[in-house]
Parts: structure tokens; sequence; C-alpha cells
């Protein structure tokens, strides 16, 4: 059984413990209102440049002139995983979520005998996949000294992942990361941004009528890299404001199980001192009564 002095010192640590975890659940609540905001504005423009994305494609249906990143190499043989998380951990189950969707895919792959390659955006993510596809990581990218995700984070990501299709080192390329919906609910996604998937198509169109000058081809050969930093650019705005939400839920339930420790500490010592008492005052009694 601990002594007193071991009780009010556990007593002490986990009431210094509640202090950390209260305060890093208020910064962030505090970064999760602006990273919310981002990921929230930034969702309309990348909408939009879908449906434009789909104006523009719906030319090409069944073509063999379409743009290389529309089409791709023709091979579904080699896959490339990029898979975003947090360069720090005490964010719940956030990294853990986006690591095992991600291993999944990568494990159904190799069982089809595909071959899998995996650059990995953020600390954790590195850390997770290294013991089991050490081999298989061929780049990463750490965001640790970033304050702020900007758009020139994800053309650093995409520029990366073009130099590799370009050298034909993979086939498709698919973006995992976790989407954004609340505090409390937090979505791991995987989404194929190599060969770019145009959703939308003909029905993006409408009955509209549209002239572009210089053509199609040439548009999207211009917006296609772009299409394809924007995906980065929101699933890295989708991924900031969804750790921050997850870590600010793991801390408050850190904090609530610390005062719930607290509690049966300070009733588990109050219960040792009262019998500590209670026996020294039965040795007086029993002393006084000797004589």
């Amino acid at each position: 059984m601990p002594s007193l002095k071991d009780l009010k010192n556990r007593i002490a640590s986990v009431k210094a413990t509640q202090k950390i975890t209260k305060a890093m659940q208020m910064v962030a609540a505090a970064k999760l209102r602006r990273a919310q905001e981002a990921a929230e504005a930034a969702r309309p423009y990348a909408t939009r440049l879908a449906q434009v994305l789909g104006n523009l494609a719906a030319g090409f249906a069944g073509r063999d002139d379409a743009p290389l990143l529309m089409t791709g190499t023709g091979r579904d043989k080699v896959h490339l995983l990029v898979v975003c998380t947090a360069e720090r951990g005490l964010c719940g189950g956030f990294n853990a979520q986006i690591v095992r969707l991600a291993r999944e895919h990568a494990n159904r792959l190799l069982a089809e005998g595909k071959e899998v390659k995996i650059l990995t955006v953020g600390k954790k993510g590195a850390d997770a996949l290294r013991r089991d596809y050490g081999a298989r990581i061929i780049d990463r990218v750490e965001l640790r000294s970033v304050k702020t995700i900007g758009f020139v984070n994800a053309a650093v990501i995409q520029a990366k992942i073009m130099a590799l299709f370009e050298a034909g080192e993979f086939d498709v390329c698919t973006l995992f990361y976790s989407r954004f919906r609340s505090v409390i609910a937090q979505i791991p996604t995987a989404r194929q941004i190599l060969p770019v998937v145009v959703e939308g198509g003909a029905a993006a169109a409408s009955d509209a009528v549209y002239e572009y000058e210089p053509d199609e081809a040439a548009i999207l050969e211009d917006l296609l890299p772009r299409a394809i930093t924007m995906e980065i650019y929101t699933a890295l705005l989708e991924n900031a404001a969804s750790e921050q939400g997850a870590r600010m839920s793991a801390m408050d339930n850190a904090t609530r199980n610390a005062g719930d420790m607290i509690n049966r500490l300070s009733l588990q010592y109050n219960r040792s001192r009262q019998a500590m008492i209670t026996k020294e005052l039965i040795e007086i009694i029993s002393g006084a009564e000797a004589l």
C-alpha cells in the first residue's frame, strides 16, 4: 500500500499533467478555428475547379489525344501512395486511422501482385509505416517548420509527384488524408490524383455551349497540374483542421480522466490518513490505559 507521501506526490503529478492537457486543449481550440476556416474557404474553389475540369474534359471522352495526366500511362502496375499525417502526436487516433487506411490499401494492392511505393507527408506517417514498408518509402516530406499551411507547400509535394510520374516511376497515385467533418468526426479518405479523375464529365457542362481560346487541350495542359496541386493543398488543409479537432477532443478526454484520477487518489489519500490517525489514537489510548 503506498504511503501518504507517495499518494501526495502522485496527486501533485497528475494535477500538473492536467494543467498541461488543459492548456493543450485551449491551444488546439484556438488553432482549430483558423484551420477550419481555411479548410472551408478552400472547398468552394476546389468544387468549382472540378466543374471546370469536367466541362473541359467532356470534349475528350473516347478520344486518343487526351492529355497524359488524364489518360495516365495506360498501365496499372505501380502505385504511389501519398500518405499525409501530422508532424506531432497527442491527437487521439488521427494518425493511426490514416495509416490504417493506407496500410489496408497497400496490402490489397500487394495481394493483387501490384508494386507499391510510398511518399509520406508528416513525421508520424513515416514512423508508423517504416516498420512494415520501410523499403517501399521512396521519399518523405516534413512540415515541422511550417506554421501555416500554404499553397507553396502543396506545390513542393506536387513537384515531387510530377517528377516521379514523368520519370515513369509509377502508374497510379493515391492521396491519403483525413477529411474534417467536426471536432469529434474526422473521416480517413483515399483519393486518386493521378491519372486525374474528372467528376461530372458531360453532365457538368449542362446545356451550355462554350468556345475556348486557346483550345481545350492547351487549357487542360496548364490547368491539370494546378488541379493536382489544389487537391494536395485541400488535403493538407483538411488534415490540419482534423488534427486540431482530434487533439482538442483527445486533450479534453485526458483532462477529464486526470480529474477522475485526482478524485480517486484524493479519496485514497484521505482514507489512508484517517486510518493512520485512528491507529495513532488507539495506540495513545492503549498506552494511557496500560499506565
